[in-house]
């Protein structure tokens, strides 16, 4: 067995002991517990890691700034509910229009297949999300990826908003039901499967294995010989052309894709965070996205989903002590107030951003940082504290240095 193959057993394992024990946390955790809130992170985090990985896809390996997640993640979110909700609630969700579409994926194959209709309903709407968000892409990327740096960022931006204002148009609400709140289609929180007395909960196992699936398909894209053509482009433009690449239908190829995995996203967005509305998909969103994409590494997967998870967790969770005046045990109401909690989340980024200039991750992956960790002593306490000394003293003239360093590393 090469080390190849050896690498990747090692993978598929680590995946697997990972989905059993979010399997294992599902039924152990319910929703009132204390830690209930470690599941809630956990869905939104998978959701947000798909999302900044599928922005690093196009912004970070293939070198195209793009600003329009927001937009795709729209379309899949209403793609997904709009093909969820059940016939009989049609009337009752569009109040105010008459339903264009009464066909439900989960409710058209339970009827034929039972209980396995409904899970295999919700799997084609979720693909049906991320393919018609690859036909905007597609449309949008013809006259769009002729541009170049800020001007893409600006022409996708106003896509985002585009779509946004189309979405809440009253000519569209028997479609998109304007720009009122769609409701009532299949959420995970409704996931259960009921085997005698015991109820199985799939609320947190169902959203966490989509984001591995498709995490997993990008890498291997990242890793063939379509990902090495995208690093092409990102590096150099005229010696990838040189070299037979067809640059528009590259860039062609990785919006494309990037939208398909954002347009699941926004579907996870619906199904996990009951959010189907167009008013939600600001362009604030992506810069969420982005900052996590930043966070964790232009250029590295496992750094998308590393500053996505920390992202998610510290605004969400940790930090959420500092609006009730509690925190970390210490309970003063003077001093902590509502809203304290994005003030100290702002000066954490900064200081990340200080200490890594690249990202936690930089480009790497996270087996290859461990391996440059170890090979440079970073978990020698020794070593690191007198490193990090002579870093302190000579840092403006060993910052040009630095990432020559690195890649010889």
């Amino acid at each position: 067995m090469n080390k190849t193959k050896k690498n990747n057993y090692i993978a598929l394992i680590l995946i697997v002991v990972f989905m059993l024990v979010i399997f294992a946390l599902d039924q152990l955790i319910k929703p009132t517990d204390s830690l209930g809130m470690l599941l809630t992170v956990l869905q939104k985090g998978s959701v947000y890691a798909l999302a900044a990985v599928s922005m690093n896809l196009l912004n970070g390996f293939t070198g195209l700034f793009s600003l329009g997640h927001a937009g795709f993640m729209l379309i899949g979110a209403y793609t997904y509910a709009i093909f969820t909700i059940p016939s009989a609630e049609r009337d009752t969700v569009y109040q105010y229009f008459d339903a264009a579409i009464r066909f439900s994926f989960p409710e058209a194959f339970s009827n034929v297949l039972g209980p396995f209709g409904t899970v295999l309903g919700v799997i084609v709407a979720v693909i049906l999300a991320g393919l018609i968000a690859t036909v905007f892409a597609y449309l949008i990327g013809l006259p769009v990826l002729k541009l170049k740096s800020d001007y893409l960022a600006i022409a996708t931006l106003g896509f985002a908003e585009i779509i946004r204002a189309i979405f809440q148009w009253e000519k569209l609400g028997p479609v998109t039901n304007g720009s009122n709140l769609l409701k009532g289609f299949v959420r995970t929180s409704t996931m259960q499967l009921t085997i005698g007395n015991v109820t199985l909960s799939f609320s947190t196992f169902v959203p966490v294995l989509i984001a591995v699936i498709c995490i997993t398909l990008i890498v291997l894209l990242v890793n063939s010989t379509y990902g090495r053509a995208f690093k092409a482009v990102r590096d150099d433009e005229v010696a990838a052309e040189a070299m037979g690449i067809n640059l528009a239908k590259t860039k062609q190829l990785s919006f494309c894709i990037s939208s398909f995995f954002a347009g699941i996203a926004g579907a996870m967005m619906a199904m996990v965070l009951s959010i189907a509305q167009a008013s939600n998909f600001k362009v604030s969103m992506t810069y969420e996205i982005l900052l996590m994409v930043v966070l964790g590494g232009i250029g590295s997967i496992s750094g998308s989903v590393i500053g996505a998870l920390l992202f998610i967790f510290s605004s969400e969770w940790w930090l959420r002590g500092l609006d009730s005046g509690s925190f970390l045990g210490i309970n003063a109401p003077t001093v902590f107030r509502n809203g304290f909690r994005l003030v100290v989340f702002s000066v954490i980024i900064m200081i990340v951003v200080l200490f890594f200039s690249k990202g936690i991750m930089g480009d790497k992956e996270l087996p290859e940082k461990i391996r440059n960790w170890k090979k440079n002593g970073l978990f020698n306490f020794k070593a690191n504290r007198k490193d990090l000394g002579n870093v302190l003293d000579s840092a403006p003239d060993e910052s040009a240095g630095h990432s020559g360093r690195r890649s010889k590393s």
